[in-house]
């Protein structure tokens, strides 16, 4: 059995989900793993019979969650920052920085409204956002480059485009950042966890992503990247009691911060959902993020071969640095959200973006999965209202 196959039946066996569902809607919200749901079920057991008795316990493996996620970035665990979404952590910069009227602030046309809204807040302080064009997804790098200026404080952008799936070149964008002393800053929710990525090694200064999708945790749990050089350049938001180093002696009241991202984790933790998505990022990282990545970009090969010959029409970038799991297609003459209601129906998930449908595989998904889609795309045509 090739590596391939090997890394698509192992992560098979542990996702549920493919006993009911032809599953391709990872980049929404995905289903859990064993690991994480056997965490969840573990907790719950142990908050309802043993209380607060085992809680240092669930701090051990929060801390291994903690190491997880920098092992899967390359980053130290002082730089990890557990947080409950994608945009805490974007806010932990939009409102970490001292600005002053006439800062800007670049970033693209294109992104999720996670990554936009931070911004676009601070208008009233006299911060502009500027938004570079895309093409289906794809960076004009010099128009990228001229928007930048000197009072650039922030170039902050997707690492894979959430509508159709293209896959940016990280470390050439932040070039352009550093060339303007900006802080780069990525969303990496689109990527992580199936595609490799190394802060390090492409200049990343901050980074975030929520748990649930690609890295098959539950909502509620995801992570933030923060190097040790931007922690003095960024004023600590949400301080709380668990942000000082003095943390669990609560009679001592001093404002002596973490020197690391934990300073940011202010109050409790959501304990259930961390330990959950520690067991998933276990797991892919047992299965080597690089083995992951070539079985879905493997499947994405299959898929738009497939669509294709149905008369899909692609709209996702296919140079090979540009892939990702996301395949955004159009079937003309057909209602988008028509035809993912029929899908539904045939236990076939999917989803519709920029009026337009859109598959997101994991490395589980297989050859049966695709006939299943195929079949369902097929007779979608055939129902009233899909037209």
């Amino acid at each position: 059995m090739n590596t391939i196959e090997s890394t698509r039946r192992q992560l098979r066996e542990a996702m549920p989900v493919a006993k009911k569902w032809a599953y391709f809607d990872h980049a929404a919200v995905a289903p859990i793993s064993s690991p994480a749901a056997e965490a969840l079920r573990i907790w719950l057991r142990e908050a309802a019979e043993e209380g607060d008795t085992v809680w240092l316990d669930w701090a051990r493996q929060l801390a291994e969650a903690r190491s997880a996620a920098a092992e899967l970035i390359g980053a130290d665990e002082d730089e990890i920052a557990m947080v409950p979404n994608t945009t805490a952590g974007i806010n932990l910069v939009a409102e970490g920085l001292p600005w002053r009227t006439g800062d800007n602030v670049v970033t693209l046309d294109d992104e999720f409204p996670a990554n936009l809204y931070p911004w676009l807040n601070l208008e009233s302080r006299g911060v502009e956002t500027r938004r570079a064009t895309t093409t289906d997804g794809q960076i004009d790098l010099d128009q990228l480059a001229t928007l930048c200026d000197e009072r650039t404080r922030v170039v902050s952008v997707s690492w894979v485009g959430y509508a159709n799936g293209c896959r940016r070149n990280m470390l050439a964008i932040s070039e352009i950042a550093h060339r303007h002393n900006s802080i780069f800053l990525v969303d990496a929710i689109q990527g992580l966890g199936v595609f490799p990525l190394n802060v390090a090694e492409m200049n990343i200064d901050c980074l975030s992503a929520d748990g649930h999708k690609w890295l098959l945790g539950p909502e509620g749990a995801g992570i933030a990247y923060v190097s040790r050089a931007c922690l003095d350049r960024l004023q600590p938001i949400g301080v709380g009691w668990n942000s000082v180093v003095h943390a669990t002696n609560y009679s001592h009241i001093e404002l002596k911060l973490k020197p690391t991202a934990a300073r940011y984790e202010g109050g409790t933790h959501n304990m259930a959902g961390f330990l959950a998505l520690g067991g998933s990022l276990k797991l892919l990282l047992s299965l080597g993020v690089e083995n992951v990545a070539a079985a879905i970009l493997d499947f994405t090969d299959q898929a738009a071969e497939a669509l294709e010959k149905l008369g899909a029409v692609i709209h996702s970038p296919w140079q090979p640095d540009e892939r990702s799991g996301i395949v955004s297609f159009e079937l003309p003459g057909c209602n988008p959200v028509a035809v993912r209601k029929h899908c539904l129906e045939k236990n076939v998930a999917l989803n519709c973006r920029a009026g337009r449908l859109r598959i997101s595989a994991h490395a589980y998904n297989n050859e049966q999965d695709l006939e299943r889609l195929i079949d369902a795309l097929k007779s979608a045509s055939q129902v009233p209202g899909s037209l």
